[in-house]
């Protein structure tokens, strides 16, 4: 017995498409990280503008929560040579940043805040609450939806 995780192959996808799929939206999260870290003392400020039922509190812990799950989901996403249980997590952090950023958008959408940019890309690039950007999270769920469909940690029973 060791105490060391040891780490798997991941199983070959469902289809063909699955890890072009996954690719897209990992790069697609690469690029909301990597812009919400660059200016994320702005993206914490854009995330407080949202005017969430917790106030301040939970809006530094969702910007902190958003950047962190954003890069737990490329392990799966990238098919690396992980544990099976840091697969499994990988793969719902990619659910989960897909589901948060509709919320958010849905939530922007529909409540009266004055907010004149949704965050996606933190301070780099504005893009402006509305339907465009519930759209955008919208194609979001259906990228890691896709990818976790095509490319399921466990093996499949035939």
């Amino acid at each position: 017995m060791s105490i060391f995780v040891k780490t798997s192959v991941p199983i070959k996808p469902i289809t063909k498409s699955a890890p072009a799929v996954a690719i897209l939206y990992a790069a697609i999260i690469v690029v909301f990280v990597v812009a919400q870290l660059f200016t994320f003392e702005k993206f914490i400020v854009i995330v407080e503008n949202y005017a969430l039922p917790g106030g301040v509190v939970l809006a530094h812990f969702l910007a902190a929560y958003l950047v962190t799950i954003e890069v737990f989901a490329l392990p799966f996403l990238l098919r690396m040579r992980v544990s099976t249980a840091l697969r499994v997590v990988s793969m719902i952090c990619g659910w989960l940043v897909a589901l948060l950023w509709l919320g958010i958008s849905i939530w922007l959408v529909t409540s009266d805040s004055s907010v004149d940019n949704v965050g996606f890309l933190g301070d780099v690039v504005s893009l402006a609450p509305g339907w465009l950007s519930v759209f955008i999270s919208l194609v979001l769920v259906g990228l890691g939806g896709w990818s976790s469909w095509g490319m399921w940690p466990f093996a499949r029973k035939k």
